[in-house]
């Protein structure tokens, strides 16, 4: 195998395993190119080297992804080694033999690899809505977010971070993980929410802390404080988000009704109506743009407020597995006490 066979077979594992771990959608596999490379081969080397980095990966078997998924990624990795080679993988159907004793939860991991050579791994449900809430999984402006973190880790290294809306956790982890924040505040509205929010930060090492008054210093210095807090955005008080004295802000894939981007916006205005003569915050809202109009309201909305933003540049790394069409972008809004004080 040459040099440039060699690469062009590494990145193929490379892009099996991203997607794999993270259980990405079945369709979003360089399959073709994988059908090609077998029928360039007479032996098994790629498949087995595959299977290694997806159904045998350590992350895999010690945080299993839905079994279902596993099944129906088989049946293809299967299906391609069959239209090539006339000989069976026994590999394959004993994996494919485990994987239909096991039993389908509501419940199953993705990982996510990052460059640091950690993981962030979450247990997510099963269903896109459960529980009455879509904060149950990870969409894709989430992984997005994260990778602009990871580009620009001087906005949160030593830095209290308040999230809002932290779903199942993903961006808030690999911040923690990649970027050193001083201290982190997760935050969500509905219980079921937050109790599989504080499984996933206990999942991926994180001890959590009871809300602590500013500038406490975690007993690990090398990790940041980390808290959970459940806020409404609705219900909250200007005193209740000024208590946690953020330098970043940062929100993922909240912008999906428009009930939702009115109640973020109030919670950004009571977050300005809470700078006193510090610094005031920085604050990142990542967001896919799934209905143009959805993102012109709110603009429209920060701009009534007096909430300057701006449009962050694209940035260069692609480091996790999302749909590549989707169009994504990011705001950055200055939260500056406004000239009257705001009754919330």
């Amino acid at each position: 195998m040459t040099p440039e066979e060699s690469a062009e077979a590494a990145r193929l594992l490379r892009s099996f395993e991203r997607r794999f771990l993270a259980a990405r959608a079945l369709r979003s596999f360089p399959w073709q190119t994988l059908e090609e490379k077998l029928r360039d081969s007479t032996d098994s080397e790629l498949l087995l080297a595959i299977l290694q980095k997806t159904v045998k990966h350590p992350l895999s078997v010690k945080h299993p992804p839905s079994a279902k998924y596993v099944h129906c990624f088989l049946l293809e990795l299967i299906k391609k080694h069959e239209a090539v080679h006339t000989e069976p993988l026994d590999e394959l159907y004993e994996a494919l033999a485990e994987v239909l004793t096991t039993e389908e939860s509501s419940q199953a991991h993705r990982s996510y690899l990052l460059p640091s050579g950690d993981a962030v791994t979450l247990c997510e449900s099963t269903a896109i809505i459960s529980h009455g809430t879509t904060g149950l999984v990870t969409w894709n402006a989430a992984l997005y977010l994260a990778e602009w973190a990871v580009e620009n880790p001087a906005a949160f290294t030593n830095r209290t971070v308040l999230e809002l809306g932290s779903g199942a956790g993903f961006t808030g982890l690999a911040i923690c993980k990649v970027c050193h924040p001083r201290a982190y505040i997760f935050s969500d509205c509905h219980s079921r929410v937050l109790e599989q929010l504080r499984g996933n930060i206990l999942l991926n090492g994180f001890s959590l802390e009871p809300t602590q008054p500013p500038g406490h210093c975690p007993p690990d210095s090398k990790k940041p404080t980390v808290t959970v807090a459940q806020l409404d955005w609705d219900l909250v008080t200007v005193s209740q988000l000024s208590a946690f004295q953020p330098d970043t802000v940062i929100a993922a894939d909240v912008l999906y009704c428009p009930e939702t981007s009115h109640s973020l916006v109030r919670a950004l205005r009571a977050l300005s109506a809470g700078q006193t003569d510090q610094r005031a915050p920085d604050a990142f809202v990542a967001f896919t743009i799934r209905n143009p109009e959805t993102s012109q309201r709110f603009t429209a909305e920060l701009d009534q407020v007096g909430i300057r933003w701006e449009a962050v540049p694209r940035h260069s790394q692609k480091l996790f597995p999302y749909d590549e069409h989707s169009e994504m972008a990011i705001l950055k809004l200055t939260l500056q006490a406004p000239r009257t004080h705001m009754q919330v």
